[in-house]
């Protein structure tokens, strides 16, 4: 249960760190950094670009402006690439919750969760 705590917590692949299994921990970590490193980056990126608009004059500096164009959503192969790193950094997740709570009663001989 803790090894799935950790996971569940912190982030994917601790539990299995917690559990000795630093291949799958590897693999969990490095899976979910990437997803959640492309998600970041594109919105760092895009607060840059507003940051630009602003220093050049193109846009107002006011909040009004700013909110709205921060809350426009991404178009395209921008707003796919994004869908899919956010679903596979949840999905990583999931896994690496699941698997450590599973390894982690493996090593515990099978024995029945404590309530």
């Amino acid at each position: 249960m803790k090894s799935a705590l950790l996971s569940a917590f912190i982030f994917p692949g601790v539990g299995h760190v917690y559990l000795k299994r630093y291949i799958s921990a590897a693999l969990l970590a490095g899976t979910a950094f990437i997803a959640l490193y492309f998600v970041i980056s594109t919105a760092v990126e895009r607060a840059l670009q507003i940051v630009d608009k602003i220093q050049s004059g193109e846009i107002q500096p006011d909040v009004a402006v700013i909110t709205e164009l921060v809350a426009k959503q991404p178009i395209g192969t921008e707003a796919q690439l994004i869908n899919i790193a956010t679903t596979v950094f949840i999905i990583t997740w999931l896994i690496g919750i699941a698997d450590a709570y599973r390894v982690g009663r493996l090593q515990d001989g099978g024995a029945p969760a404590d309530g």
